[in-house]
């Protein structure tokens, strides 16, 4: 497994510098922040953004190669989604989460990723997933749909949704199951009206008595046995990366604070002792965030797959998410009576940072006990 040293070295400025692609990137980053402000009243993407989301490559970032995609690498995904995420927290989420939702699509049986991807692999994917909720009840051939799924970031924007319910196992075991649909099966509730990510529309979906069939099925068991023939990217348990992923945008959203708040403070006089103490603390928090998440790339991408190591990066990433809101946290309340206008870059900073890092994958409690269980197990930490 690689040491901290290791992951360090490999890339040794953070998850920025793995994607230096403005010529790939360069057409969503300019869509992203022109339309920012927008989207935050609009509470969703435009479609223009929704469809250089596309053009830039997320959706397909993590589609198996047969279907046309990229079965592409962590590092690059966190790096890009942290790039759109400094031109606007909401894009950067999405995007991630187009992804996101491809790669677990993937654990489909092969009819129902045919469905998906039979005729190209650009298909945005939005999912709820955790947790299980609605119904879904046993009919012929497959399950029947009934009740509300909340928060499915990107779905008005998307073809495909995924959602998961629990249902009767063997041995009277219940199972977190599943179920990939078309998005036009389906009813999206205008819910999302949260302080922050205001723009990424992760609205309410609606089922009444759809129908899924068996082939667009799988329990989220699966995930926690990857095929060993598969690609890189589908051979590492949700786990292991489903935090990096997540915390990927709460980095840009850091930075794009960061940015914002040096700019403010550049155009007036000297910085003062308590403001150059702060600007120092704050950089460096963000920074040091943004190794961390490198670290976490380099294992899912190639380290050994074990335990502790899953354990680290949920630990990882965890610990990014936190040291980028204690950051961007400082800031802004050193911003005064500028940062309490609606404009203010910070401000926006600010909420967009402090939703998505309280996102259920990124809790820190969580992830230390896993790593202590984990630590402990493999005789202790290092």
């Amino acid at each position: 497994m690689l040491t901290a040293r290791e992951d360090v070295g490999a890339l040794p400025y953070g998850v920025r510098d793995v994607a230096d692609g403005p010529d790939r990137l360069g057409p969503l980053l300019d869509a992203a922040r022109r339309d920012a402000r927008d989207a935050e009243d609009r509470r969703r993407l435009d479609g223009r953004v929704a469809r250089a989301v596309v053009e830039a490559g997320f959706p397909r970032h993590f589609v198996p190669t047969r279907w046309g995609g990229a079965a592409g690498s962590f590092a690059r995904l966190l790096a890009d989604a942290s790039a759109v995420a400094e031109a606007c927290a909401s894009t950067g989420w999405c995007a991630a989460l187009y992804a996101a939702h491809g790669r677990l699509a993937a654990y489909l049986p092969e009819q129902g990723q045919r469905d998906l991807w039979a005729d190209g692999p650009d298909v945005r994917v939005a999912a709820s997933i955790v947790p299980a909720q609605g119904r879904a009840s046993a009919v012929p051939g497959g399950w029947r749909l009934d009740g509300e799924w909340r928060t499915a970031s990107g779905v008005d924007h998307a073809e495909w949704v995924l959602l998961a319910s629990w249902t009767p196992g063997p041995e009277g075991v219940r199972e977190h199951r599943v179920f990939a649909v078309p998005r036009a099966d389906v009813a999206v509730r205008d819910s999302w009206d949260s302080v922050g990510l205001r723009g990424s529309g992760s609205n309410s979906v609606g089922a009444d008595g759809v129908f899924a069939p068996a082939h667009r099925s799988f329990t989220l068991g699966t995930l926690l046995r990857p095929r060993p023939d598969a690609a890189r990217c589908h051979r590492v348990p949700y786990p292991m990366v489903a935090g990096p992923i997540f915390a990927a945008p709460v980095l840009g959203a850091a930075r794009a604070g960061l940015r914002a708040w040096s700019a403010e403070h550049a155009a007036g006089s000297p910085a003062q002792p308590g403001q150059a103490l702060l600007l120092a603390r704050a950089s460096a928090g963000i920074h040091a965030a943004g190794l961390l998440l490198d670290g976490t790339a380099v294992r899912a991408d190639r380290g050994d797959i074990t335990p502790l190591a899953v354990a680290e990066n949920r630990r990882d990433a965890a610990t990014a998410a936190a040291m980028c809101r204690e950051a961007v946290d400082e800031l802004f309340h050193a911003s005064g009576m500028r940062g309490q206008s609606p404009g203010s870059p910070v401000q926006r900073a600010w909420r967009d940072v402090t939703t998505a890092a309280g996102h259920g994958a990124l809790g820190l409690d969580a992830a230390a006990t896993a790593y202590a269980q984990a630590a402990l197990a493999d005789g202790g930490a290092r």
